[in-house]
């Protein structure tokens, strides 16, 4: 029952993110709309994570940055992998922000989809879903790069503040 309303949830908020033009125009993050996807996609996560029975998690500014340079990484090596070209792992990318905490999962995805359209990819698998739904998570970060052909790199990054790091000082 629960995955059902969690369903039914994030159909709710794919529709509502739908365009009026949907099909006659390619979907292009704007410039300027950085906050409204982050925090779109927030509401999102936190309305799957209630439906789930799992307290909710905040936007962080340095899982963020970790988002962000992941995703424009995976552009410029043209690939959706975990890894960044310098070798780096999530965890690393993390550590590099300054985060505290710990981290509890990535997850990535290249596609052409809106944000709520790839959160319900997300959903749709196992380990991903196990990393949206985590109930060690308390911080978010969500970023992505766009191509000039519209191409979308995500990452979305999960962490907690309140656990001993992860990466020994």
């Amino acid at each position: 029952m629960t995955r059902l309303i969690a369903l039914v949830l994030l159909s709710a908020l794919t529709l509502a993110g739908c365009d009026a033009g949907v099909g006659t125009s390619q979907y292009k993050v704007s410039a300027g709309g950085t906050s409204k996807v982050q925090y779109r996609t927030l509401d999102s996560v936190n309305a799957l994570r209630s439906a789930a029975g799992v307290q909710p998690v905040q936007l962080n500014a340095q899982l963020n940055a970790a988002a962000a340079t992941h995703a424009r990484d995976m552009s410029v090596q043209n690939r959706p992998w975990h890894f960044g070209s310098d070798g780096s792992s999530p965890i690393e990318r993390v550590a590099r922000t300054g985060y505290a905490g710990r981290l509890v999962g990535e997850t990535i995805s290249e596609t052409y989809e809106t944000e709520l359209e790839t959160l319900g990819a997300w959903m749709e698998q196992d380990d991903t879903r196990a990393v949206i739904l985590d109930k060690d998570a308390r911080d978010m970060g969500f970023a992505w790069f766009q191509e000039s052909n519209g191409k979308i790199w995500w990452t979305l990054v999960m962490g907690t503040s309140e656990q001993a790091p992860m990466i020994p000082n």
